[in-house]
């Protein structure tokens, strides 16, 4: 029997269940879940969570709520949410921002540890260890590839703090950097991907058995049956991160100008061992070209005129000159390198920014050339880059450049998908 037949005759009536923090306009959720009529999903969101605390209106919660509906999706703070309304759950899964992990100490009270006010980990950390004997056995979580080596005063620490706080939370962790178009995704979108196993798993007491960390690196973690790849580059880097929240945040690789952790690895029971992989893939590429729209689609507002032509070609241009700086009264160099203009059409596209959206010009925004005119990408074409259904974002009352914003926020759901597909398999095969 095809696995996947089997997995889905074992999950009709016992899904994986899921919680969604920081869920955006629902990328996750894509990706494991698919849309409502999907009926045979192996995995059921029971909890989602989205709040935008620089935005009155929570213009994300609006789609998020037009294709799931509002019913077990909460629109406020996740740190007034408490543990009670959140369900239980076998899968965490979220996109955290990328802030100071740093603590000012640890207190013996009910939140646990304290962190630096409204740094979102630190809601992570909070639910899962009041969850206490009902934590989650899995987590998958997205976060931009710099959390390995940020802070640049202390390169590292942020990472080990994250790994620290989950080895104290019961958890072993594997983590690899996953540039989408390496395996045939249209955007370059270069992201680390977390993933934990609770000591009560399988996958966790396994680890307690293997004979090759290279081999588990290479073969036998979740992320590498996802996305295989070649380790190279050296041998395998091993250290180990004290269980003291406190003396990570003050000390962890003080002084060295690399962090230890590179672009694969895994955490158990206090050692990490990591190695740099080369992504292995020989499937078919999609390129930008491939997901344009027909151009009798395009709104005429998306092309640009003429005369804004030479305004782009100077921000998109290299640059080597002297600048005023008026606040602090003095001259400096400025230099920049070429970006290539118009975007490569047989290649995948470049990242998609939040500042995606808006007519004026931009060093960062997509042009692409077609039948000899130029133009922005429409909300469609950023949709597709990050493989979300056409028209995901589109909603009455949300213009196109906060469409575009949710996309340069969100994640390249391919990926999800892949990564969901092989942990269901680990958790009911097995």
């Amino acid at each position: 029997m095809n696995e996947f037949i089997f997995l889905h005759s074992r999950m009709k009536k016992n899904k994986i269940k899921v919680v969604e923090l920081f869920a955006g306009v629902g990328g996750f959720r894509i990706g494991l879940e698919g849309y409502p009529e999907h009926k045979e999903s192996l995995y059921k969101v029971v909890w989602s969570n989205q709040w935008e605390p620089s935005t009155k209106i929570q213009h994300a919660n609006l789609v998020y709520a037009q294709i799931w509906g509002a019913e077990n999706h909460c629109g406020h703070d996740i740190s007034t949410v408490e543990i009670k309304d959140i369900p239980d759950h076998d899968l965490l899964v979220g996109g955290f921002p990328c802030q100071d992990y740093s603590v000012a100490t640890t207190l013996k009270n009910s939140a646990g540890l304290i962190g630096k006010k409204g740094v979102l980990w630190w809601q992570i950390h909070r639910i899962l260890e009041l969850k206490q004997d009902k934590k989650p056995k899995y987590l998958v979580l997205e976060n931009v590839d710099r959390l390995l080596k940020s802070p640049s005063s202390q390169r590292g620490r942020d990472f080990a703090m994250i790994l620290s706080s989950l080895n104290q939370l019961g958890y072993a962790v594997e983590w690899k950097v996953i540039n989408a178009a390496d395996y045939g995704m249209p955007q370059r979108r270069r992201r680390v991907f977390i993933v934990g196993y609770h000591e009560s798993t399988k996958i966790y007491k396994n680890l307690k058995k293997i004979k090759s960390k290279e081999d588990w690196l290479l073969n036998q973690s979740i992320t590498a049956k996802s996305f295989p790849g070649t380790l190279t580059g050296g041998k395998t880097i091993t250290g180990n991160i004290s269980d003291d929240l406190v003396e990570v945040s003050d000390n962890f690789n003080k002084g060295e100008k690399l962090s230890p952790f590179l672009n694969s690895g895994v955490m158990f029971q206090g050692e990490f061992w990591t190695h740099k992989y080369t992504p292995k893939y020989n499937g078919k590429y999609t390129v930008l070209g491939d997901i344009l729209i027909p151009e009798s689609e395009v709104p005429n507002e998306y092309y640009i005129e003429d005369e804004e032509i030479d305004k782009w070609k100077y921000l998109k241009g290299s640059k080597s000159e002297e600048r005023y700086n008026k606040a602090n009264d003095f001259y400096y160099k400025y230099a920049e390198g070429g970006m290539i203009f118009p975007d490569a059409l047989d290649n995948a596209s470049r990242t998609i920014i939040t500042g995606e959206g808006g007519k004026s010009a931009s060093r960062f925004k997509h042009v692409v050339k077609v039948n000899g005119r130029m133009r922005r990408l429409t909300p469609i074409e950023l949709e597709r880059l990050n493989m979300f259904p056409d028209n995901h974002t589109k909603l009455e009352g949300i213009t196109d450049t906060k469409r575009a914003f949710f996309m340069g926020n969100a994640l390249v759901v391919g990926v999800v998908e892949r990564i969901g597909k092989v942990l269901a398999q680990e958790v009911i095969l097995k």
